[in-house]
């Protein structure tokens, strides 16, 4: 820094105004020490400046799958939304979602020297009693059901699931089938319950629940069944990739969507428009979920933050050619 100031001209005290990006400096004088920073090659101390400010600028992402377009979305958002902040983001995935590995996962981040930690949680983990997140840490939740305990974001799971099935309905279809996501995700039984909830609310049948994994594959292998189903006319797949597994099944079987099947995904992945016909799905916001982490995590660094409680994001219908009128 004083190389810089000699070369500069001017103090160090600037010198370090303007690596801070703090007021008080001129422009002049800024660009002239940004061209003394570059000619010298100098670079702030990131690890001295976080012991003088008390802060190191990143967050801490634990997530217990990368595979899930749900997400890397998230993740996508977050990342992006930290950097507006001036936060960068450190990643840690965690392969098998124990009370150690929540633990150790914990211990790491500490070491990588973080300000807070986000949890992308998709699956039954913050419920089960022998799992908790360590005391003292600043922790923002997506995609959990452990609002009473946490602060959490999620998408509004229930309500996009029941514009679904109702859009099939008002279409005029007597019932709708739902191909499910795994059973240990917590979207996925908060769609799946809401499908169930709305046929009943209906006063309609509610078929058998067919179960996928998230992927095209597992979509691909329950179109298969679904296609020899003779009482099916309207399928909700429960994300966009097993819709389109789901739409190739049904192609190879011969059955024309939406003349003879409706099919409508959920999320809204950039492809779904692409896809032949162009799917009709509930459109997840994800930039807002990954902006609400964010700002919730540090709201709660300045302490002043909710200490728990879910914040849900809406979703929106997007209709497009996957979906039709029955035809008797």
């Amino acid at each position: 820094m004083a190389d810089v100031a000699q070369l500069a001209g001017v103090s160090s005290q600037t010198v370090s105004r303007v690596s801070n990006g703090f007021p008080g400096v001129t422009e002049d004088t800024r660009r002239q020490v940004l061209a003394a920073m570059r000619e010298l090659g100098y670079r702030p101390n990131s690890a001295a400046r976080a012991l003088r400010r008390g802060e190191f600028r990143t967050l801490g992402v634990i997530t217990f799958s990368l595979s899930t377009m749900g997400n890397i979305r998230t993740l996508e958002a977050i990342a992006t939304s930290a950097a507006r902040h001036g936060y960068a983001v450190t990643l840690l995935p965690v392969a098998v979602p124990t009370q150690d590995e929540v633990n150790g996962a914990f211990s790491r981040l500490g070491e990588l020297a973080v300000d807070a930690v986000i949890v992308i949680m998709e699956i039954h983990l913050l419920d089960a009693a022998t799992v908790s997140l360590p005391p003292g840490v600043q922790v923002v939740v997506a995609d959990s059901d452990a609002g009473d305990r946490y602060t959490v974001v999620d998408t509004d799971q229930a309500g996009g699931a029941r514009d679904a099935v109702r859009h099939l309905l008002d279409l005029g279809h007597d019932t709708v089938w739902h191909l499910a996501g795994p059973e240990g995700s917590f979207a996925a039984q908060r769609r799946a319950n809401a499908w169930r909830d709305t046929l009943t609310a209906a006063g309609r049948t509610t078929p058998p629940l067919v179960r996928g994994d998230w992927s095209a594959e597992s979509g691909h292998r329950a179109g298969l069944r679904l296609a020899d189903e003779p009482d099916c006319t309207a399928v909700f797949a429960a994300n966009d990739q097993m819709a389109l597994g789901l739409l190739r099944a049904l192609h190879e079987r011969g059955r024309r969507v939406p003349d003879d099947i409706s099919v409508i995904g959920f999320d809204d992945i950039p492809e779904s428009a692409s896809f032949l016909p162009p799917l009709t799905t509930i459109h997840q916001d994800f930039a807002e979920v990954g902006r609400l982490c964010v700002e919730g995590v540090l709201d709660k660094m300045r302490q002043d933050g909710a200490e728990h409680g879910t914040t849900l994001v809406p979703t929106r219908l997007v209709r497009r050619e996957s979906t039709g009128v029955r035809r008797r």
